[in-house]
């Protein structure tokens, strides 16, 4: 079965989770998408959230390494990746927590049929899939421990 390689954002704007309502599956899920030909992901995050939903994001899970030697660019560490099946195809995700200096969402309305902030508790909402509620829940938990530090 054909793999595509994706990026999904749980993005966080005061303490509340931003999901979107996937027009073709009519899911609510992270924003996130394709990683074009020769894109890293950071930049596919990035631009995903500005393709989808309009926003200016950072990507919060970094890892400061001194950048000597060959390092080029450091890129943040996904809190978590899976395979997910899409269809006819599956995607190999990872995950990233991001943090959005607004709530102003701007839809991409080709693709994005609605959005909305989500606290903690209203993950377990009946619309929420479960996957996507138990992966929020465990961004909830890193989102916290990186606020901490």
């Amino acid at each position: 079965m054909k793999i595509d390689l994706t990026v999904a954002g749980y993005i966080f704007y005061e303490n509340k989770v931003l999901l979107i309502q996937h027009k073709k599956s009519k899911l609510w899920l992270p924003v996130g998408g394709h990683i074009s030909k020769n894109e890293i992901p950071d930049s596919a995050m990035i631009r995903k959230a500005k393709e989808e939903v309009g926003l200016e994001i950072k990507i919060l899970n970094m890892v400061g390494v001194s950048q000597k030697g060959n390092i080029v660019q450091q890129l943040a560490v996904p809190f978590y990746a899976n395979i997910h099946n899409v269809g006819n195809h599956n995607h190999y995700c990872l995950f990233y927590i991001c943090e959005s200096n607004s709530r102003k969402t701007i839809l991409e309305e080709k693709e994005i049929m609605n959005s909305k902030w989500f606290s903690v508790e209203k993950l377990f909402e009946r619309r929420i899939p479960i996957d996507v509620r138990s992966i929020g829940l465990l961004a909830f938990k890193k989102y916290g421990e990186i606020k901490i530090k």
